[in-house]
């Protein structure tokens, strides 16, 4: 299921008391272009992220990420200039940029689009995108011919490019001994790989992969008012949450217009990947692993340093914390902060190398409760650079049964 897509509200009960001092902020700045910027005027986090302030430091330039999904379309305006050459992994007739579904594309812009002709605007429009193309959902139906395969040839191509940072927003509740051999691979080569938990938490919450893999940063979705979404998956693999409520997407692959929806747990990956690639930008001499301990340092909760919520994980994102106050600890550059092992990848830095050719892949309780999270809004210099986030954990929805399917979904 594309999270992007118009998705039914519900109501939910929300477990203990929420203290939540004040939400998102809201911005709305009008702009020119009526329908596209309907759009780009609808990405609320992005002034309740304050990227204004953090794109005079830091645009995420010099950075790249490989956004592993159903390929992305680099001729939208908000795209143009923003895409490398990636790698197609299907098989199928087309290539890397011919996005059958439209999410990829819309994960492209919230990562690195660069807002132009109204265009969904990325937090880090200064990065640039390598797309790699996978078969999922309904296009993995159509070409049974499609494997998991191509998911960890995908993995290893981006593990071999000069990608910085891996995008994965998708999952699925089955795993198999190649994708897992692909993921340490790109761990080993000094990668952040960050992955969707998926949108089932209100129905058969399972864990999902890739985002269960303990090589991978999980994920969670919040909305504006800074509590965590209904639907976000709550398994025990979320590292992080970030903004996935009510952002809008390109409805298909006509890219004739936008679609409101929640973006969910894909949308909320896109952000944190822009959000590592501000962080990484501003000190890119840092490994993966530095980039990552400063991002659960920095992430807002109430709850003891160093523990990880069912529903938000380390916190909720801010990477403003570091952009514009220079907070968090980096720590040990060979010290994974999920596994806490010491990694096998680059210590001095993440150098990958220039090939992007895919590679043959070897075959191989926390109780339901409210959590509110506050974010001081005073900086070092005095300035009201902070905002207070409210996160409170959503009510599990019990006995939903549904059909399990085998095909992975964009999340």
């Amino acid at each position: 299921m594309t999270a992007g897509m118009s998705r039914a509200r519900r109501r939910v009960r929300v477990l203990g008391t929420l203290a939540v001092a004040a939400s998102w902020s809201v911005l709305f700045v009008g702009a020119a272009q009526p329908a596209a910027a309907d759009a780009q005027s609808k990405q609320w986090y992005l002034s309740a992220m304050q990227t204004e302030d953090m794109w005079k430091v830091t645009t995420g330039e010099g950075i790249k990420i490989a956004v592993i999904d159903s390929g992305v379309n680099s001729s939208t305006p908000s795209l143009q200039g923003q895409v490398l050459k990636g790698v197609d992994a299907t098989e199928a007739p087309g290539d890397e940029t011919d996005d059958y579904s439209g999410h990829g594309t819309t994960m492209a812009e919230m990562i690195a689009g660069t807002g132009k002709g109204g265009g969904l605007k990325g937090l880090a429009p200064g990065a640039k995108i390598l797309p790699m193309r996978i078969a999922l959902g309904e296009f993995e139906k159509e070409k049974p011919s499609i494997t998991i395969q191509d998911t960890a040839n995908a993995i290893r191509a981006a593990a071999d490019s000069d990608a910085r940072i891996i995008n994965m927003s998708f999952g699925s509740f089955y795993t198999s001994p190649q994708q897992h051999e692909a993921i340490k691979y790109a761990e080993s080569k000094g990668k952040l790989l960050f992955a969707a938990v998926g949108n089932e938490g209100h129905k058969q919450n399972k864990e999902g992969y890739p985002a269960a893999y303990p090589e991978v940063v999980g994920v969670a979705s919040a909305d504006r008012a800074g509590k965590v979404s209904y639907f976000s998956q709550h398994a025990g693999t979320v590292d992080l949450a970030s903004p996935g409520s009510d952002v809008p997407s390109w409805c298909d692959n006509s890219f004739k217009s936008y679609c409101d929806g929640d973006g969910g747990t894909s949308a909320a990956t896109a952000v944190a990947s822009a959000s590592a690639a501000l962080v990484w930008s501003l000190h890119p001499n840092w490994t993966a692993n530095q980039v990552l301990n400063v991002l659960f340092d920095t992430a807002g909760r109430d709850w003891k340093d160093g523990e990880r919520s069912k529903y938000l994980g380390h916190g909720l994102i801010r990477p403003s914390m570091n952009v514009l106050k220079d907070k968090g600890d980096p720590g040990a550059p060979d010290i994974s902060p999920l596994t806490k092992e010491k990694t096998t990848g680059p210590a001095k830095s993440s150098e990958p190398s220039s090939s992007t050719s895919p590679q043959p892949a070897k075959n191989g309780a926390e109780g339901e409760k409210a959590a509110a999270v506050k974010e001081s809004n005073s900086s070092d210099n005095g300035n009201q650079l902070g905002l207070i986030l409210g996160v409170a954990a959503v009510a599990v929805l019990g006995g939903v049964a549904y059909a399990v399917v085998r095909r992975r979904k964009a999340a």
